[in-house]
């Protein structure tokens, strides 16, 4: 009786020390095996290097706006970034070409090197403006994503006001330029990637524009992209809406959804400028988020389990139009927007911001943020 009693208290013991000491790190196994759709970010942002502010050249020739950033293999960082002459005003839907620029850092400083996607004649769909670029790199490849356009040349504000030039407006479309190297050549295509549709009823038979784009798990390419449509009076046509693609290749053919993306109802032109990325097990977007009503823009966070279902995140505001600095000094700029992520090894750690301000002479003054992304991941196992 005595040898039973003896075998059940060290088997009581023996059970004890394994829900003590092994089931904890059993459910923490179990945890990060299953909880990844749980993870919510609260994205803010860091404070800016001085370095950090991108003008196209020290004599202000040109107009900077959206950025994208990649590393190659050597550890050198190439910037590609929308700029048109400044002397023209607010010109980029006429006059935008995609320069390129290197740093030995992320935050700069960064220095100009060549023209990636110069004019190249109105003949083509892409020949006489090219804007808002987004650069991967895949299987050795860059790829370098772009809203071109070609129209009547014509630049009709001036630099105290912007006046859209229709002719170019609604001949956006989609293209991607590739190439072995960051320096070019780059092979562009005498056709749209993403083309206007053919249906009248569809929401992008006016124009597309404004790609972003990411890789899914299951290796084939997600893009969503800005559209306009013409159930509304043209030119002007709308409503503006963002829908997504997906391809089995990052050059296509990309088979088009018809869901709306980012979507408010009864708005107009909710939101623009997304970035598309995939981490900890969901697909991720930051926003410009437009509320007309309430005469206000700001960064957005959205997620989607598949890619093209999306909602709003729990922690969904993730900048207004304040700017904090190294030195502690905060600017409320004009516009921040163009939000581009920078990837290191699948986690975002930067976001590129084309921001600018008023001069004394009434003149938008533009420039490039890089900004370091301050991410608080909270999951919940339950």
């Amino acid at each position: 009786m005595e040898t039973y009693l003896k075998h059940l208290i060290d088997m009581r013991n023996l059970i004890f020390f394994f829900l003590l000491i092994i089931s904890p790190f059993t459910l923490y196994l179990i945890a990060g095996n299953n909880s990844s759709k749980d993870v919510s970010y609260k994205i803010s942002l860091g404070k800016v290097y001085h370095t950090a502010i991108f003008h196209d050249s020290p004599h202000g020739m040109y107009s900077v706006w959206g950025a994208s950033v990649v590393q190659d293999d050597d550890g050198l960082f190439h910037m590609y970034y929308s700029r048109w002459p400044k002397h023209l005003g607010w010109a980029w839907l006429t006059d935008s070409e995609i320069a390129h620029a290197v740093s030995e850092s992320i935050t700069g400083p960064w220095r100009f090197v060549d023209v990636a996607l110069k004019r190249r004649g109105k003949e083509f769909w892409d020949g006489w403006c090219t804007h808002n670029p987004t650069i991967h790199k895949f299987d050795g490849k860059y790829y370098l994503y772009y809203m071109g356009n070609t129209g009547d040349g014509k630049v009709i504000g001036t630099p105290q006001k912007e006046v859209l030039n229709w002719s170019h407006r609604n001949n956006q479309r989609i293209g991607v330029a590739v190439s072995d190297s960051p320096y070019g050549p780059w092979m562009r295509s005498d056709k749209p990637l993403i083309d206007a549709s053919a249906n009248d009823d569809d929401y992008d038979c006016l124009m597309t524009s404004n790609p972003s784009l990411c890789q899914m798990p299951d290796g084939r390419y997600l893009m969503i992209y800005k559209a306009v449509g013409k159930k509304f009076p043209l030119p002007q046509g709308g409503p503006v809406v963002h829908l997504a693609a997906i391809s089995d290749s990052p050059t296509g053919p990309f088979k088009k959804f018809s869901k709306l993306v980012f979507h408010f109802e009864g708005e107009r032109f909710p939101a623009e400028d997304p970035y598309i990325w995939y981490q900890d097990g969901k697909f991720r977007a930051i926003v410009k988020r437009m509320e007309t009503a309430k005469n206000r823009c700001f960064l957005m966070q959205f997620e989607s389990d598949n890619g093209l279902d999306w909602k709003k995140s729990e922690h969904f505001i993730v900048s207004g139009l304040n700017v904090t600095f190294e030195d502690g000094s905060i600017v409320k700029l004009s516009h921040l927007e163009r939000p581009q992520v920078y990837l290191h090894n699948g986690e975002a750690g930067y976001i590129l911001c084309a921001a600018d301000s008023i001069d004394s002479n009434n003149v938008r003054q533009s420039f490039n943020l890089q900004i370091p992304l301050i991410i608080e991941k909270n999951v919940s196992t339950f």
